[in-house]
Formats: C-alpha cells, structure tokens, sequence
C-alpha cells in the first residue's frame, strides 16, 4: 500500500453543458464584482443568453454524437437518454424565462431596503435594478441540470441545494409588494430547508441500509441485504417527502401558491416550468433505478399521493381570485396528473412508453406555463399586475389578441384537443391503462373536470364581462413578445403534430431502460 489517492476521471466532454452554464454563473460573479454598475446589465445579458444557447447546442450534439451507456464522473452523472432530453428542456425554457426576465420592472432597486423606506425610493427613483438576477438564475439552472442526471444521493443532495438556494434569494426580490415577496422567499426558504433535511436524513438512512449512495447499487441491495428493512422502508420515505416537496404534491404543497404569487413573475415562470422538469426527473431516476425492486411497497402510497394532488389542485383552484395563485394551484394539479405516469412506469419496468409519455407531458407543460406567466405580466395596474381577476374582466374586448394567447394557454392546461396539454394527458393516461391503473385514470379524467370550470371561468370573464372604466393597461415589451410567440407556437404545433416529440421522447426513455 503506497499511500497514493488515484485522480478522479471526470468527462468533461460529457458534461459540457452544465460547465457551460456553471462557468457563465462564475462570470457573472465576476462581473458583479469588478464590472462598472452601469456596464452590468449590458454584459449579464447576452452573457446569460448565449450560455444557455450555446450548452443547448452542445446537449443536441451529444444526443446526435451517440449517448453514453456508464455514468460519467466517477459514476456520480448519469448523462443518459432521459438526461439529454430533461437538459434540452430545462435549458430551453430557461431561455425562455431569461427574455422575461430582460423586461425592465421586475426586480426591486435595493433589497436590503425596508420596503416603502426612503432608501427604497432613492434606489426606484435611481433606476437601479439588481442585476445579481442574472448569475443567481444561472446558478439555479446549472442545479436543475445536475438534479435529474445526478447517479448517486449525495450528488442529487448538492444539486438540489445549488438549484434551490438561488431561488430562495430570487423570490424576495419583486419590485413590487415588497412584503409579500419577503414572505414568500421566507416560506419558501424554511419549508425548503426542512424538505432538504428529510432528504439527506433519507440519504443517510439509505447509505446504512446499502452501504453506498449510488442508485444502482441501493437497487442492486434491494434483493440482497437482510434484517435492515427499517432502515430501508425509513429512508425511503425520507427520500420520497424530500422529491415530493420540490414538485409541490399534496401533502406538500402548501408552499407553492404563495412563492408563486409572491415572487416576481419571471421567476415564478422559472420554477413552475424548468423546477419541475428537474424535480420530476430527479423523481423518476431515484424511483425507477434505486428504488424500483420496491415497486410494490411504494405503489400504493403514490396512488394516495397522486389522488390527493389532483384533487387538491383542482378543487382549491376554483376558490381563487389572484391569478397567479390560480396557476400554482393548477400547477399542483399537474403534478398529480404526472405522478400518474411515474406509478405507471413503476407497474411497467419494461415499457418505455410510461417514462416517453412523462418526457413529453413535461415538455407541453412547460412551454404552456411559461406563456401563461408571460402574459400575467403584460397586464398591469398603477400598482403593477393586475393579479386579482376581477382586473381582468372584459379584456378579450380591449386586447382580443391577448386575451385570445391566455384562453390558449388554458385551453391547454385543461387538455382540450388540438394543444399540446391533451396529448400530454392522453399519453400518461393511456401508460397508466395500460400498467393496470385504470382507476387512477377515472380520477384523474374527473379532477381534469374540475379544473376546466376554472379555466373556462377565466376566459368567460375575459370576453363576455364587460370591462371596468378604469381597467388595466397592456404593455408588451419585445421579450415578452418572443416568449408568447414560442410558447403559443409549442402549444399548437404539439397539439396537432405531437408525434416527432413523441419519438423523441421514446428514443430518449429507452436508452435508460437498456442500462
């Protein structure tokens, strides 16, 4: 024995794209550190843009090149199928949210200020604008990259912090309602810290169970190790109410409407679509390749929490009259709806259709949301959005155009035919019939009921209610712009040519399954 520690292999190639967002975050710091403060913005912004766009490009290349069949870094990435697609997703409608995030207005001038304070109206009066925004976002993305393709818990640990921290700061920074953004970062700071406990408890009750954190080898043990089930079943559990959190299922979801209708709205879009993406994926690889042997222990409770998700979302939605409140708790119910593809892949190991049909939910939901939100900040008050719907009367008949996005984009979260949200149900559906889930289905198909009263609510009240005298204006700047015509583009091409996705998403789930 000499003693010598070997060097680690790590494959860069491999892991281009979140080096490139990562590196671009380690820029922008530096940026914020020596840059002039009216030079930042114009270097954070193409900066942050061309990063994403350019580790996308390299996510295309690699999935085009061939995909790996062993996890990289010393077995700690996994950049398989279903990895690649989640990273061109993610980077995709984080890109998306970037543009929404480059219209002035959103962010407050000083946020160590006491809200309504003097120095606050200096700051607001100076123009200033935080634009620490730009790394904070980046870091975030770079942790909702690592999150799904993490191969072992402790790495899946670090890319959960690295992906949540960032975000607790950037929820209390809206310029607007100053207490309600500092309320919902602090929620959503301990609740998250709370779920992070559970999952590293988890983490650590597991790694006594197998003796190792990689996912492989706690399935692997699944079979084999003897007398320790209640360090399995525990940690388990632990595990699961961690990941549970971060996508915001019943009993979990206390948190979601109020981060979201008290952070700012670019953010909001950020974490109700590339979060998600990332959570659902770091769902699906802990369940599917370290806990899959103990498929039937952990069914039943999933359908429970499926159920309870679906209907919370659906039935509590009903009862809002903000807005934005409105979307988190619809946002809730998709949850469930997608909880139900992974019970199906749990019930039917060898058909990639389960995990295809989930791949493709997350992308139709994605862009979906990121239109909604974008068009939540285009209708504004003298004190901001116009949040409660009240605002939003009549405005089919002062901005048809708009108002005809938003019924749109609602129509596709209710799963009507021809948008993308009716072939994203229709998949995981029709997985789920085929797992043996069919009950699950009726409840799922009768939650998706209710939630269409509230959003035929929302466009009934947008184009047969008349408009107050002194309604809200519309203000449409040029990424806001961009973001709605990608957004509407996705929802309609998915909707009536969803089978090149459909494909895609197939080609990518299978490449796990052959593992």
């Amino acid at each position: 024995m000499n003693g010598t520690i070997p060097a680690p292999t790590i494959e860069y190639a491999l892991l281009a794209p979140m080096l490139v967002v990562f590196g671009a975050a380690i820029i922008g710091v530096l940026v914020e550190a020596f840059a002039p403060r009216y030079l930042r913005s114009s270097i954070h912004k193409p900066l942050t843009l061309l990063s994403l766009a350019g580790a996308f490009v390299i996510t295309i290349w690699q999935a085009r090149t061939g995909i790996p069949t062993k996890p990289s870094a010393m077995g700690a990435v996994a950049v398989d199928g279903p990895a690649l697609f989640i990273w061109g997703t993610i980077l995709v409608l984080a890109f998306v949210s970037v543009l929404l995030i480059n219209d002035e207005g959103h962010f407050v001038a000083s946020a160590s200020a006491v809200p309504g304070s003097a120095e606050e109206e200096r700051a607001l009066s100076e123009g200033a604008m935080h634009t620490e925004v730009y790394p904070l976002v980046l870091f975030a993305v770079g942790g909702m990259l690592l999150f799904p393709a993490a191969n072992d818990l402790l790495a899946m640990f670090v890319a959960l912090e690295v992906m949540s921290l960032p975000l607790y700061l950037l929820c209390g920074l809206a310029r607007r309602r100053r207490l309600l953004s500092q309320e919902a970062a602090v929620k959503y700071f301990l609740l998250g810290a709370f779920s992070s406990a559970f999952f590293l408890y988890g983490t650590a009750l597991l790694y006594g169970y197998a003796g190792s954190v990689d996912l492989a080898k706690i399935g692997a043990a699944l079979g084999t190790v003897g007398g320790q089930d209640t360090l399995l079943y525990i940690g388990a559990a632990m595990l699961g109410v961690g990941l549970l959190f971060k996508i915001g299922a019943a009993p979990f979801q206390a948190w979601k409407p109020d981060v979201y209708q008290g952070s700012p709205t670019p953010i909001t879009a950020l974490m109700a679509s590339g979060t998600l993406v990332a959570a659902f994926g770091a769902l699906l690889r802990v369940f599917w390749v370290a806990l899959g042997g103990l498929q039937w222990s952990w069914t039943p409770i999933m359908w429970g929490v499926a159920i309870l998700t679906m209907l919370v979302g659906a039935v509590l939605a009903i009862t809002q009259t903000d807005i934005k409140r409105m979307l988190a708790y619809s946002s809730i119910a998709h949850g469930g709806f997608l909880l139900i593809g992974v019970i199906a892949l749990g019930d039917q190991q060898q058909n990639a259709s389960a995990l295809s049909a989930l791949l493709f939910y997350l992308v139709a939901y994605g862009f979906t949301t990121v239109g909604a939100f974008a068009v939540v900040t285009t209708v504004r008050d003298a004190g901001g959005e116009a949040w409660h719907l009240s605002r939003w009367a009549g405005l089919g008949k002062r901005r048809p155009l708009v108002a005809t996005v938003f019924a749109l984009f609602l129509l596709a979260f209710a799963g009507i035919p021809l948008t993308s949200g009716f072939f994203g149900k229709y998949a995981v559906f029709q997985a789920a019939v085929d797992a043996g889930a069919t009950p699950l289905v009726v409840v799922g198909v009768v939650s998706s009921a209710i939630a269409a009263f509230f959003y035929v609510r929302v466009i009934v009240l947008m184009f047969f209610n008349d408009p107050a005298a002194d309604g809200p204006s519309v203000v449409i700047p040029r990424g806001t712009w961009a973001v709605g015509a990608v957004a509407v583009l996705a929802t309609v091409v998915l909707g009536v040519f969803p089978q090149p996705v459909l494909d895609l998403a197939h080609t990518a789930a299978q490449s796990l399954f052959v593992r």
